[in-house]
């Protein structure tokens, strides 16, 4: 059975303090996750001094500052990246972290960064995606607010530099993400589209989704996490608290094991019910040896220790060998 690949999406809910960072990996480590992300960037290269916040960063941080002046307070600064990752390592959990500009994607892969994963609005970003390609890196590509042709341009453009390992994320960019706008088809979509690896990348609220993309074959997942959904920031609110993505990552792994393997054959747990649960052909009433079996003196009972009643039409005309008593096992 293939391991799903868990990603416990930290993001900027570090709020700029190493200390957050640190307890966010040991959440993730605690709850089973497989990579712990966070994102890297600086704030002057991603926005422009007028760009305004997105509708769901103003409802959770209000609208008295840009966006730009948002995202300077969640730069998770280059200097704490090395000990972030000496700290993860030594908890047995994978680091990664999003770049969102040119300038961390060269950063993060002097870094010694063995795969990249780009977010869903850099999807169109061309300079970003042509670093990232040439660092000839496997990726993993977030397709939030993206159409076909839009995720088909972004593949050209990674494989055009380099890049050949690529897994693509389902997923939706609002925060948090109403159920109906899910769409957890567009996984399969994206599989025979491009006939690469999916997964999901997921922003709902409760654990529904993630238990259905599991369901439907995705190969990796990722959630937003926090210490606590109270923290001042534009992405607390719609995440996970360490006990909710415990909980989440066992639904995930008892997800996988209810799928399974595709082999229809008796499991080690049931076959001890085999012989109990299914029946044998006996007879019905008093045969006396010489007489034929037929529907009237023949029955089917527990166990099935004696001859199988998919046999039926080849006893029903054959005589009797023997005398039987009622619910005796017929021979042949």
């Amino acid at each position: 059975m293939k391991h799903l690949l868990v990603i416990a999406e930290a993001g900027v809910n570090h709020n700029g303090s190493i200390d957050i960072a640190k307890k966010l990996i040991d959440t993730a480590v605690i709850a089973g996750c497989d990579i712990v992300k966070f994102q890297t960037f600086k704030a002057d290269n991603l926005a422009v001094s007028t760009s305004k916040k997105a509708p769901y960063q103003e409802i959770t941080t209000g609208n008295s500052e840009s966006q730009l002046d948002m995202l300077r307070k969640l730069e998770l600064p280059y200097e704490f990246h090395e000990e972030l990752i000496n700290y993860s390592k030594s908890k047995g959990i994978k680091f990664l972290s999003t770049p969102f500009d040119v300038e961390s994607v060269e950063f993060l892969d002097k870094l010694g960064m063995d795969m990249f994963k780009i977010p869903s609005g850099e999807v169109t970003n061309y300079p970003v995606l042509r670093a990232i390609g040439k660092t000839c890196k496997p990726v993993i590509l977030s397709t939030g607010n993206s159409n076909i042709q839009e995720v088909a341009a972004a593949i050209s453009v990674l494989r055009k530099f380099g890049t050949k390992d690529i897994t693509l994320m389902h997923c939706n960019s609002e925060y948090p993400t109403p159920l109906e706008d899910v769409n957890l088809r567009a996984m399969q979509t994206l599989k025979d589209e491009f006939k690469l690896p999916v997964g999901y990348s997921d922003h709902t609220c409760g654990f529904e989704t993630a238990v259905a993309s599991v369901a439907l074959g995705a190969c990796a997942y990722e959630k937003h996490f926090t210490l606590d959904k109270s923290m001042i920031g534009p992405d607390h609110k719609a995440s996970l608290e360490p006990d909710e993505l415990i909980k989440l990552v066992k639904l995930i792994r008892n997800t996988e094991l209810l799928l399974g393997s595709s082999e229809k054959v008796s499991s080690k747990s049931e076959i001890k019910n085999k012989e109990v649960a299914r029946k044998s052909i006996v007879a019905k009433c008093p045969i006396k040896a010489g007489e034929k079996y037929s529907e009237l003196n023949l029955t089917t009972k527990r166990p099935s220790t004696g001859l199988s009643p998919m046999l039926w039409e080849s006893v029903v005309g054959q005589v009797a060998k023997k005398d039987y008593v009622k619910d005796d096992f017929i021979e042949l």
